[in-house]
């Protein structure tokens, strides 16, 4: 871990957001990339939300954080935003704070309720600012600080953003590199929901186990998520029985990603845009099921970009039973042939220079100077072409 600077020493580049994986790992893929390309560890520092993810990710990836206060607003009226209000109010003023100490050279919002704070107070003290778009569907924090001035870099053609440069979704180096390599004897089928999990995938997980008991040819990893673990804890408890042949592994949560891409054979997952981008970077075959409702149904589309590619199944949230699964894994675990032609066509999605773009974005951004992203016609590019058509409007946090 990097050691912790005075508090009003100045840095290079301070990132802030989070709240969820999707949020987090591609600021910390940035903050490698900005690494990677000469500035010290210590001078990226990040600020996030007290409670969520990024409190421990970002300690344990060595970059110094500091925390917000509150989180977002429900989406109506009730006694609870009176105190959430109060404690914006307050965070508002902490990051100013933090940002007239930290004194950095540039702003980098990833998306959720930390990043606005820090990016209104940025464009407060002239500080120049870059946001990052994972989705589809910007976010709010993203969309004001874009009105307040931020240059905008996003993940995919067509997002609705002014002036925003693709530069595809940061993947991390650790994923990027991942050489997959697993057991044709007992293949290993990878089950998690994102960070917060997924309470449909989860429950499908416990039926699946029920259905699988006797095999002992293969294995279930499911990741569920710190929210739904006690039940699914609990649903696996009430599953199982003297005898079982599955092998089995319930985890809260996943911290080794990489090492578990490289092991799993087809994984079974929600469509977030960063699950989808590491699932193309690491080559690894998926079932995937779209969380309903979300902004612009960008994970349906997500989705069918893998699908139209060749790399995915997509199963509605609505059709995710342990018999829906079973119906779709088994005929994949019984043709290897069609998993390494699917693990190929998800490599040939992927956009691994996006982390590196984007840092190149934020110094010039620092520097005062235009940005013009190097030509990396791949196909890569494929997977926006299957995702956009201009998403409806979304007045809600991302």
């Amino acid at each position: 871990m990097s050691p912790a600077r005075p508090e009003d020493s100045p840095v290079y580049a301070l990132v802030t957001g989070g709240g969820t994986g999707g949020h987090v790992y591609p600021g910390l893929a940035l903050a490698e990339a900005l690494v990677a390309r000469g500035h010290a560890r210590a001078s990226i520092h990040w600020v996030g939300s007290a409670g969520k993810l990024e409190e421990t990710a970002v300690p344990a990836a060595g970059f110094t954080i500091d925390v917000l206060p509150g989180r977002g607003l429900q989406r109506r009226f009730t006694v609870e935003n009176v105190g959430v209000l109060l404690k914006t109010t307050r965070a508002f003023g902490r990051a100013m704070r933090i940002v007239r100490r930290r004194r950095p050279e540039v702003v980098v919002g990833v998306g959720g309720y930390a990043s606005l704070p820090c990016l209104v107070a940025a464009r407060l003290q002239r500080i120049p600012a870059v946001v990052h778009e994972q989705n589809a569907a910007p976010g709010l924090a993203n969309r004001i600080a874009v009105r307040l001035g931020a240059r905008a870099a996003v993940s995919l053609p067509g997002t609705p953003l002014p002036g925003a440069v693709v530069t595809g979704n940061p993947v991390r180096a650790a994923v990027v590199a991942v050489e997959r390599h697993p057991a044709a004897d007992r293949p290993l089928v990878a089950v998690f929901g994102g960070s917060l999990g997924a309470r449909r995938i989860n429950e499908a997980a416990a039926e699946l186990y029920d259905l699988w008991r006797g095999r002992a040819d293969v294995t279930i990893h499911h990741v569920s998520g710190a929210a739904g673990h006690d039940a699914a804890q609990a649903a696996f408890a009430a599953q199982r029985r003297e005898g079982d042949a599955l092998g089995y592994r319930l985890l809260r949560y996943e911290d080794r990603m990489p090492d578990l891409y490289a092991a799993t054979t087809i994984a079974v997952c929600r469509a977030g845009a960063t699950t989808v981008a590491e699932l193309a970077a690491a080559g690894v075959p998926s079932v995937l099921v779209p969380l309903p409702g979300a902004p612009g149904d960008h994970q349906t589309r997500n989705a069918q970009a893998l699908v139209d590619a060749g790399a995915a199944v997509l199963v509605p949230d609505a059709e995710c039973t342990g018999a829906r699964l079973a119906a779709e894994l088994e005929p994949l675990l019984a043709d290897p042939a069609r998993l390494e032609a699917m693990a190929a066509a998800a490599r040939t999605l992927a956009r691994p220079h996006a982390a590196d773009d984007l840092a190149a974005m934020v110094e010039a951004t620092a520097a005062g100077q235009p940005y013009r992203p190097p030509d990396r016609r791949s196909n890569g590019d494929a997977l926006a072409r299957g995702l956009h058509q201009p998403p409806p409007r979304h007045e809600g946090p991302s």
